[in-house]
């Protein structure tokens, strides 16, 4: 009797107390692992419902469990960064108790519903289209291919863009993608010269190596599978010439069979009524202090047989700076990175530390608001490469001595970081998407939270917490709902807390209002300009 009790008490125990998927796990599988797990994306697999997820259980847990997937590189006990898309240690133990349990469904009334992807730009209605001239063929001999391709802008005049968004043709192949603009028709020429479209490449796209090719061009945030594109915040932007062309470095990664590709990209400009005074800047940093005649130190950058070694790079700010972002990148045997802000008085601001590098997870790291710098403060960046026999990333065994170049075999030190030159009140300019944040925040509903400050004299900001993701538009219109101005357009955002910073240098005195407008969602907040 005993015996048969414990039992009873066992099973209403599991009944009770069982993770299944529409109250525990499919809130986590639909907001962290559906951007790129859905058809036409990236992933190989779909995870849009109950079986689609529960076929691949145990898989599942296993990637997560190692911290495999989700594929979230930097560390976020050390730096935050936007769209962060890491789970958190009970999300994991979620998964593994529900894998392990026989993966119950659930009562289908719980299940939280799929997330409104758009079809295309997650960013909403771009103003300019730029497309591949042809199809390219990335031939199937199980080795990467880097290749530049040349797309003319056609603009007849200077534009301001606030994004930049790469859509691949075959998210099977492309890796990732870098974007520069290019005035000197260097690249368009490299290409007239090859009988096929675009030409292969990494190091430079031009003939004349004594500018170091692509690390002297103007360089547009780049593209990594499930990353949403960045919108520069209100006032700032980085600039398009007239006549330039967008060339776009494409990573093809290593496939056993021939696949075609056709991306192309999507390009936002600033609107006639946004005020842009701040221009987006990029430096380069290499192995090495930057200082004068101390640009071609790189070619020093040397790894011999079955060493482990770290390259210090440092960078002197020699004006106050306010830095928006960084995008570290090295190939298959770097191990780590760690970047800091080293101030005068001796503090510090972390930046990012990637404690475990993989080659297949790049990306471009956006801070959620402004770090600033001043003159005199130094951009401290380690990097650790292991070129032993010991690693089983090495593609040499036995190992080789490596040297600075284009292909994977080979290796590279490079990080980029965007920054604007500082302005008082760059330490309160929040960006756009705050995600995994400390806040204990209510989604039961979607709201639109009280403007702040109010009234306000120059920047604002619009909070708002969302509860299911689709696609919003924010707007501000006057106390007649005469509309004065589109914030964003149809723009995709995840569950969770948003901020979009918005400047009323254009406003007249007055009553205005914030208006947040989805599908079957219309709310309004109030607002002064003195």
């Amino acid at each position: 009797m005993k015996i048969i009790f414990s039992l009873f008490f066992s099973l209403i125990g599991f009944s009770i107390f069982a993770q299944t998927f529409t109250e525990d796990v499919a809130e986590i599988i639909y907001n962290k692992c559906s951007v790129c797990h859905r058809p036409g994306e990236i992933g190989p697999m779909s995870f849009t419902n109950y079986e689609e997820v529960s076929n691949w259980a145990q898989t599942i847990k296993f990637v997560t469990s190692i911290g495999y997937m989700p594929p979230w590189q930097a560390d976020p006990g050390y730096s935050h960064f936007l769209g962060e898309n890491f789970l958190t240690a009970e999300e994991k133990t979620l998964i593994a108790n529900w894998a392990d349990n026989g993966a119950v469904q659930g009562p289908t009334a719980a299940e939280p519903s799929f997330p409104d992807f758009p079809e295309g730009s997650l960013l909403g209605e771009p103003d300019l289209v730029l497309s591949f001239a042809e199809a390219h063929t990335h031939i199937g001999n199980n080795d990467d291919e880097y290749r530049y391709f040349v797309l003319p802008t056609g603009l007849t005049e200077d534009k301001i863009v606030k994004a930049i968004e790469f859509r691949p043709g075959n998210t099977k192949i492309v890796h990732h993608a870098l974007m520069f603009e290019d005035l000197t028709g260097a690249a368009a020429q490299n290409d007239a010269e090859t009988p096929e479209y675009g030409f292969e490449g990494f190091g430079g796209f031009g003939d004349d190596m004594t500018d170091l090719g692509v690390l002297s061009q103007k360089q547009y945030p780049g593209y990594v599978p499930g990353q949403k594109a960045l919108f520069f915040p209100d006032g700032m932007g980085q600039t398009m010439s007239a006549g330039a062309d967008l060339v776009i470095q494409v990573h093809y990664a290593p496939w056993p069979t021939n696949e075609t590709d056709s991306s192309s990209v999507n390009i936002f400009f600033a609107d006639d009524n946004e005020i842009v005074d701040r221009y987006v800047q990029d430096t380069i940093m290499l192995p090495f202090n930057i200082a004068p005649g101390g640009f071609l130190g790189f070619v020093n950058f040397r790894l011999d047989p079955e060493e482990i070694q770290t390259f210090h790079g440092t960078y002197v700010l020699e004006e106050d700076l306010s830095f928006i972002g960084l995008s570290p990148h090295m190939h298959l045997i770097g191990e780590d990175w760690e970047v800091y802000l080293e101030h005068q008085d001796g503090t510090r601001t972390n930046m990012i530390s990637i404690p475990e590098w993989d080659f297949n997870w790049q990306g471009n790291y956006f801070f959620p608001r402004l770090i600033v710098g001043r003159a005199g403060d130094v951009v401290h960046a380690f990097a650790t490469y292991d070129n032993t026999s010991e690693n089983p990333n090495n593609p040499t065994i036995p190992p080789k001595t490596v040297s600075w170049g284009e292909k994977t075999t080979d290796e590279m030190y490079y990080l980029p970081l965007s920054y604007v030159p500082y302005q008082d009140g760059d330490e309160d300019i929040i960006f756009d998407q705050v995600l995994n944040t400390d806040d204990q925040i209510d989604l039961s509903k979607t709201i639109l939270n009280s403007i702040s400050p109010n009234p306000v004299e120059d920047i604002a900001q619009i909070s708002f917490d969302v509860n299911h993701a689709t696609s919003f538009s924010l707007d501000i219109v006057d106390i007649n709902g005469v509309l004065i101005r589109s914030i964003r357009t149809n723009e995709f955002f995840t569950k969770g807390k948003h901020i979009v910073n918005f400047k009323t240098a254009t406003l007249s005195s007055g009553i205005y209002f914030v208006r947040l407008t989805a599908s079957g969602l219309s709310q309004i907040q109030k607002f002064v300009k003195p």
